[in-house]
């Protein structure tokens, strides 16, 4: 049988002489505890979306992701969880042995099929999904990263969850999902901030969060901005700054970040820290997706 999920997820306080000198109370969100196949925002991303492919007869899951996708091995898990065949459609050639990610979503039987790059780019379009159709049958479409306005939704209820007074929620940002969502739960005087893992997301990703919003709550909701000063070169990309603060992180509070998405988001947090960003008394949390 699979373990419970663990809703809602709890808060851990970190006092860190590395986010500087200006007193703030500093919390992360342990979202990565929710499950070890569906943490964090994965899971959220996906529960009113098996809900949807449920209620509407729907028996095959297929999303699309690149060969390291979280959300494509959180798919895999969540259809072998819950009774639903899966298909991933990965971008790029494939490659052998399989990567460690794709490897897992291979072991929970998920189908695996390649898409060229130029193919990929229209991965929305009826050319690319009327053969899926044909070789795969009816099957509900989850978007490459999950987000969609079921997505948003699921994200949303995370806000509620949190028992301390705050002022500051920090999220990490690929598709704009979870930003769009944790900000539709914000109250007055609070704001949120989504931490680009992509480079230049400032430039696209609040259209994004804007047209997500729109489709699951009817409009904008809550204050919230996009800072994508800490992608470190890129979606997946790294340098030996970022993976001396995740071995640093990991010696002080005994937890090891993932470097393509909340690693880059807590660097940020610690950076607006020394800078002297947050004023005093504030109350920051920083959600650990996965």
């Amino acid at each position: 049988m699979a373990e419970a999920l663990c809703l809602p997820s709890p808060l851990q306080e970190i006092t860190d002489p590395g986010l500087g000198e200006v007193p703030f109370r500093f919390f992360l969100k342990r979202d990565d505890l929710i499950s070890p196949d569906l943490p964090g925002n994965k899971w959220r991303k996906l529960k009113y979306n098996l809900e949807a492919a449920r209620a509407a007869g729907q028996r095959t899951l297929l999303t699309f992701g690149g060969a390291y996708s979280n959300h494509v091995r959180a798919t895999a898990a969540a259809g072998a969880r819950f009774g639903f065949a899966t298909v991933g459609v990965i971008r790029g050639e494939e490659h052998r042995p399989l990567n460690p990610s794709l490897r897992d979503a291979a072991d929970r039987g998920m189908r695996l099929v390649y898409l060229d790059r130029a193919s990929y780019r229209a991965k929305t379009s009826a050319a690319v999904i009327a053969p899926l159709r044909e070789e795969f049958g009816d099957f509900y479409l989850l978007p490459e990263g999950g987000s969609n306005a079921l997505a948003a939704r699921g994200c949303a209820e995370l806000t509620a969850e949190i028992t301390v007074p705050f002022d500051v929620l920090c999220v990490p940002c690929g598709t704009g999902g979870t930003l769009a969502g944790v900000a539709a739960g914000l109250t007055e005087g609070q704001r949120a901030v989504g931490f680009s893992a992509l480079r230049g997301g400032a430039g696209f990703l609040p259209a994004a969060v804007r047209a997500l919003q729109d489709e699951a709550f009817g409009g904008p909701r809550g204050d919230w901005r996009v800072d994508d000063e800490f992608h470190f070169g890129g979606f997946a990309r790294r340098t030996p700054e970022l993976d001396a603060f995740i071995a640093g992180f990991r010696a002080r509070h005994g937890l090891t970040l993932d470097w393509v998405y909340v690693a880059k988001m807590l660097y940020g947090v610690y950076a607006h820290g020394r800078r002297g960003t947050f004023a005093p008394g504030t109350t920051v949390i920083a959600v650990v997706t996965g």
